[in-house]
């Protein structure tokens, strides 16, 4: 019987991931179903942590209560709910049943029960079954029947990744959410790979300390969701953190705003103005792009690190300030210690504990996960039935190198489905991504990687730096090539905000002759 088969997993010692596939394996065989899956109730939407039957990128996905009005069903009465062949109310699986990938559902039938924990609703369980009279009378009273041994199992796997986490000296979330290694998405951070556990297992272990840490990166890996998961599992989250984009710090404005200023300070200071450092006090300050600091301000906050104080422009009085700094960058700071362009001194402190981000290409099929968390907001964004990938495009996805990482693949899969759109797509059918849509062929691509790249590799550059500097150029100069000149379009597509690139552009020397001129971009030197 099914009931001695889950009450024998409840006694083994399963990882978490392990325990939660082998129930849904487990349902949808004794149930003959097509597709089971396990939400949890996160806010206002729910969150697939197990699934059998459904597409992978299924996983990724959010799918808001308010919008699915079965899922809203399910989760509103305590017992089972089931849905029959006729049925008027959308399916949230429409297209993604393995079985009928892309294909509406054919007349099926549908059941699913509510979840509590601690007596409040957790989440739900959801059985599809693609034969109209699958779910019978009986069936709904037996799987109504199972519901404890269910919440049983999702409870003993909750406990068990607590458990395992303080084994490993591991962080436990302020709502009691254990920083794990199973897959499971974090806050935002959505991953299952490697790379990822990892990632969240060293986030872990230093965010409870004080120590400073510089996340390193490239463009569009997600840093900033990696400064606010460290901040949440310190000690200082009931504090604020604060943002500082260092990128978009005018170097005149600099100092008064990371320090703040008096009356009278410059020109136009009409009163007293706190700094960025004052408005974390007691909290974090996030240097995002710590990098593009001017010189003259790296000495100012060195010597804030050093002492903890702070001086307001125009002021002789220094204040203390308790802040904690996680910094970021997408550059090399070695490099630019090297040729002056950043202190080694202040490079040491904030350097305290450097955390290496994955790029995308090294997360595996995390780049389908996120696909579909992207598929999903889009899907809602834009009042489809249904939106999904290929498997030519999935494949795709997989292949890519991804230069602008997590950004890039955003507005890659957002354009496609305005793309799909445009050229007359139905809002009421289930709309499928392929290849030709997803614009990967504009830009290098793995399959062409090593033939672009070989003239870099042929002629012998007099440093790394400049072999680095030159990539970067032809970069620049293929996307603005693309983009038929347009800047703005040309960082879209390499994943970097506009001003960032040019101010990279005019430190390599690329630029666009004026309107009316030749299309291609040209180096001055």
């Amino acid at each position: 019987m099914i009931s001695d088969v889950l009450l024998a997993d409840l006694c083994a010692d399963f990882p978490q991931a392990v325990r939660l596939q082998r129930l849904v394996g487990c349902l949808r065989s004794h149930f003959h179903c097509g597709a089971v899956a396990i939400l949890r109730l996160e806010e206002d939407h729910l969150r697939p942590i197990a699934v059998d039957g459904l597409v992978r990128d299924a996983l990724g996905r959010r799918f808001s209560v308010g919008l699915h009005p079965r899922l809203a069903a399910i989760l509103a009465r305590r017992g089972v709910t089931c849905f029959h062949h006729d049925s008027a109310l959308p399916d949230p699986y429409d297209g993604l049943i393995d079985e009928h990938v892309g294909e509406p559902l054919p007349v099926h039938d549908c059941m699913g029960i509510s979840l509590q924990s601690e007596g409040k609703p957790w989440g739900v369980v959801t059985l599809d079954a693609l034969e109209v009279g699958t779910f019978t009378a009986s069936a709904q009273e037996e799987l109504g029947q199972l519901t404890a041994l269910i919440e049983a199992s999702i409870r003993t796997s909750r406990l068990e990744g607590e458990i395992r986490a303080l084994r490993m000296g591991r962080a436990v979330g302020a709502a009691g959410e254990t920083v794990r290694d199973d897959g499971e998405v974090i806050g935002e951070i959505i991953g299952e790979s490697e790379a990822i556990a990892q990632l969240m297992h060293e986030i872990g272990v230093v965010a409870d300390s004080e120590l400073p840490v510089l996340l390193l990166g490239e463009t569009g890996v997600g840093k900033e969701l990696f400064a606010h998961r460290l901040h949440r599992l310190s000690r200082r989250r009931d504090r604020p953190l604060i943002h500082v984009n260092c990128a978009a710090l005018p170097e005149s404005l600099a100092e008064s705003e990371l320090f703040g200023h008096v009356r009278g300070a410059f020109t136009g200071a009409t009163g007293e103005r706190p700094g960025r450092f004052e408005a974390a006090d007691g909290g974090t300050l996030f240097l995002d792009e710590v990098g593009e600091l001017p010189l003259a301000i790296q000495a100012k906050l060195l010597r804030t690190l050093q002492n903890g104080e702070i001086q307001r422009l125009g002021s002789d009085r220094p204040r203390r300030v308790d802040v904690r700094v996680i910094a970021a960058t997408n550059r090399n700071l070695r490099e630019h210690v090297r040729d002056g362009s950043f202190r080694a001194d202040l490079y040491h402190r904030l350097s305290v504990y450097p955390i290496p981000i994955p790029p995308l290409r090294e997360r595996g099929n995390d780049v389908l996960l996120l696909a579909g968390r992207f598929l999903e907001l889009n899907r809602a964004r834009l009042g489809l039935r249904s939106l999904r990938l290929s498997v030519a495009a999935q494949d795709a996805l997989r292949r890519y190198t991804w230069p602008g990482n997590v950004r890039e693949l955003e507005h890659v899969i957002s354009r496609a489905a305005l793309k799909l759109l445009s050229r007359g797509a139905s809002r009421k059918d289930i709309i499928t991504l392929d290849t030709d849509l997803l614009d990967l062929d504009g830009v290098v691509a793995p399959a062409d990687a090593a033939a672009d790249a070989a003239p870099f590799m042929s002629a012998p550059a007099t440093s790394l730096r400049e072999a680095v500097e030159a990539c970067q150029s032809r970069c620049i100069e293929q996307a603005l090539e693309a983009q038929s000149g347009n800047w703005a379009q040309a960082a879209r597509q390499l994943g970097m905000d506009a001003s960032n690139l040019h101010k990279l552009a005019r430190r390599l020397g690329v630029k666009r002759d004026e309107p009316g001129g030749s299309k291609s971009a040209a180096r001055t030197r």
